[in-house]
């Protein structure tokens, strides 16, 4: 089952259970992938595709709830971080910061990296190592520009 299957019976599930914050959240996500899917023409969404809009949905939840906080309204930020973990379900676990660690000091030790020069190098060997996995490039960049100023 594709993940826009997943999507579209789990609305159905929380459409019976009369689920309110799951439902609002996922007819919202399923309006994304419609528009994404009358934007290509396509038929169905890769789920690589269907993963992107959920990440940028959780990001966007996220960074709203935050800004919530701050203005002083707790009851939305509460909203938005509800709609972020409904979101998470769909959402595979992030690669840890030491396997990032980790495959950064193998892609420098296999490039002979040594400096800011070789960034995009370790930064692209890194990436496609974890392609289709749910990892975070300000996360990689960091470590990267960490490990090579130490070398």
């Amino acid at each position: 089952m594709t993940l826009q299957e997943t999507i579209s019976t789990d609305l159905k599930t929380a459409l019976k259970a009369k689920d309110e914050t799951v439902l609002g959240t996922l007819r919202l996500i399923k309006a994304e992938i419609q528009y994404e899917l009358t934007k290509t023409g396509a038929s169905e969404l890769t789920d690589t595709a269907v993963m992107q809009i959920l990440k940028s949905n959780f990001k966007r939840r996220k960074d709203t709830a935050v800004e919530y906080d701050k203005a002083n309204r707790p009851d939305l930020s509460s909203k938005e971080i509800q709609e972020a973990e409904v979101i998470s379900r769909y959402i595979p676990k992030e690669v840890s910061e030491e396997e990032i660690s980790r495959a950064v000091n193998e892609a420098i030790a296999e490039l002979n990296a040594n400096g800011a020069q070789d960034m995009g190098k370790v930064m692209g060997k890194v990436m496609a190592k974890f392609k289709g996995q749910n990892i975070d490039g300000s996360k990689v960049s960091s470590l990267a520009k960490q490990a090579l100023s130490a070398s």
